[in-house]
């Protein structure tokens, strides 16, 4: 490895981890399919030395999982796993017409210990319908906003950045994207928002065990590893 390159593993980024975004609460979305991969991705954060996990499995039309659902599936898996790293459970809502609904109602699963947080996503190509007029409406509910994966969604310029920042929206890294994993776009949004202090929150958003290889192996600069260490959650 490069003199000045390390990997956030050997970076001390996963010691004491909380990891903010993940997708293995399995068979309930495109993420883990079985609880075998589950516990093994457990048994993996453990070496690692995470702390806690907020499993995020997707809400969406496309998959219109529900709270109850998903608790019941989450109560399995507790069932199931015997280790040391602590599980909690939420979602990552698409702002969708279903999202709405569920609004109105306060059928939502909730992040944070404050229990007054969501994690949002949109398409990465196109922004819902009156995006900031939502986001509005999000908040006048009560709850604070944390968006996934601001680096991922093509359609965003820096304009559309700095509104949601102005109004608050706090933002959530993928911590695959500084390594590359979806593209030298995301890459290089991600490096930008991290030297600019964007972020709040950083995450695996892992789907499959395979994502360890780069989560772990893949080399990045020493600076930007140490920037990202420092990312502080802000609660409530």
């Amino acid at each position: 490895m490069h003199l000045f390159s390390t990997t956030l593993y050997d970076a001390g980024l996963y010691s004491g981890y909380t990891d903010w975004h993940s997708h293995i609460l399995p068979g309930v979305d495109d993420g883990v399919k079985t609880m075998d991969e589950s516990l093994a991705i457990l048994n993996k954060y453990e070496e690692m030395g995470v702390k806690e996990v907020w499993l995020t499995p997707h809400i969406m039309e496309d998959i219109p999982n529900t709270p109850e659902k998903l608790r019941s599936r989450f109560a399995e898996l507790q069932t199931a796993y015997k280790g040391s790293v602590s599980l909690h459970l939420a979602a990552e809502n698409m702002l969708d017409s279903l999202f709405e609904e569920r609004l109105k109602t306060r059928d939502l699963l909730t992040i944070g210990e404050k229990e007054d947080m969501l994690l949002v996503e949109t398409s990465y190509y196109n922004p819902p319908m009156d995006l900031f007029g939502l986001i509005g409406r999000i908040q006048s509910a009560g709850y604070h906003i944390i968006l996934a994966h601001p680096e991922r969604y093509i359609y965003m310029e820096e304009k559309d950045y700095k509104q949601l920042l102005d109004m608050h929206v706090r933002f959530q890294l993928n911590l695959a994207s500084p390594l590359g994993y979806y593209g030298r776009q995301a890459k290089a949004k991600a490096e930008r928002f991290i030297k600019e202090g964007y972020y709040s929150y950083r995450g695996t958003d892992i789907h499959r065990y395979a994502m360890f290889q780069a989560l772990k192996h893949h080399p990045i600069s020493r600076r930007l590893a140490r920037q990202i260490k420092a990312i502080t959650p802000i609660e409530g």
